[in-house]
């Protein structure tokens, strides 16, 4: 089935059962059903047997799933079953955290480049990376050949930025700026600002 024929809030939840029955592996298990992993996960066990079978049938009648034989197909799925390289821009906090943020590479990720446009921290050491030049981000990224980046600018340069990584090849980027992104048509940005999950719990409260 086309990428595009998939709804996006289906393809959300897949690293939420993908992060689960990891967790279910390392914990010895080798068989889960619907109803255990939904339990995991807080989603329906209807909801999570609908999202899988947009992708084919993975599970059996009174057995349930083989764990691993659905890692590996939602990694397939994700196309995280490669290695992608990552630029990271910005290396103010959230920059050096994602930086020396060792839970990457066993997800499908991995750092390779780090920008800043502050001579102080330009060619300093962050982790095992040499921060470079915001100068250089176009003919670094493309020479590269990335094409994720994590954007960690302030929302008043996250523009300009964003248009220098779309000129360099990028195809893909989280965006940790306070702010909504313009990007042609076939880039896509995830936005993630904590302050607006904290807005969402706090309508709960008392």
């Amino acid at each position: 089935m086309e990428n595009q024929m998939i709804p996006d809030i289906i393809i959300s939840r897949l690293p939420i059962y993908l992060r689960a029955l990891r967790h279910m592996q390392d914990m010895g298990k080798f068989t889960t059903s619907s109803q255990e992993l939904g339990v995991v996960v807080g989603i329906s066990a209807a909801q999570i047997r609908k999202d899988l079978s947009q992708f084919g049938e993975f599970g059996k009648q009174g057995t349930g799933y083989d764990i691993a034989f659905l890692i590996g197909q939602l990694r397939e799925i994700l196309k995280v079953e490669r290695v992608w390289d990552v630029a990271v821009v910005g290396m103010g906090d959230m920059g050096h955290a994602l930086a020396r943020y060792q839970g990457f590479s066993d997800r499908g990720f991995r750092v390779a480049l780090v920008f800043d446009n502050d001579p102080a921290k330009i060619g300093a050491q962050v982790g095992n990376f040499v921060v470079r030049d915001m100068h250089e981000i176009v003919g670094a990224i493309r020479n590269s050949g990335i094409r994720l980046a994590m954007l960690c600018v302030p929302a008043q340069v996250a523009q300009e930025v964003t248009d220098l990584l779309v000129e360099a090849g990028v195809k893909a980027i989280l965006n940790y700026a306070p702010i909504s992104l313009s990007v042609p048509a076939g880039i896509r940005v995830q936005y993630l600002d904590p302050s607006i999950g904290l807005q969402r719990m706090t309508y709960y409260m008392d």
